[in-house]
């Protein structure tokens, strides 16, 4: 059994998740609170925290299934295959959202123009600029160095 990604329609992330445990199919739609300010009053509501995302775990042949809940788009997909998540990564997203100690989580992708710090390998704490994200590659202009780096991004089953 492994971990999918769902991609289901915008704000229906709750009602997905609430149909495919009906079902009878193990699904987890990691859910925050966040207090909303509206100009009389104050309210604690939950969100889904990847908006228009659900995990399912199952078979693979049993990967249709989930297209007869109103709302399922299609599935993610990663380097042309399914998107598969891992336990571990399920159960820190499940420890992260559990402790009282962490008080905000955010997301976010590479984007061009963005600046990293290189955490590991040769180029080891060089900080880089991201010029451009591809599907398999990443390009990245080395600040320090003045250099740029073409990485390949590993095909990971």
């Amino acid at each position: 059994m492994k971990w999918y990604v769902l991609y289901v329609q915008s704000r229906k992330e709750k009602k997905v998740a609430e149909m495919l445990q009906e079902m009878q199919i193990e699904v987890y739609c990691p859910i925050v609170k966040e207090i909303r300010q509206w100009s009389d009053r104050k309210k604690t509501v939950e969100n889904p925290l990847f908006k228009s995302y659900v995990f399912v775990r199952l078979q693979d042949r049993e990967r249709q299934v989930v297209f007869g809940v109103p709302g399922v788009v299609r599935y993610l997909f990663w380097l042309g295959k399914p998107a598969i998540v891992r336990d571990e990564e399920i159960n820190t997203i499940k420890k992260w959202l559990e402790d009282d100690t962490v008080e905000e989580i955010t997301l976010s992708k590479l984007i061009p123009g963005d600046e990293l710090q290189i955490k590991n390998g040769i180029l080891k704490d060089q900080r880089a600029v991201i010029r451009e994200v591809g599907k398999k590659r990443i390009r990245l202009v080395i600040l320090g160095l003045g250099i740029v780096v073409n990485a390949k991004i590993k095909d990971v089953v």
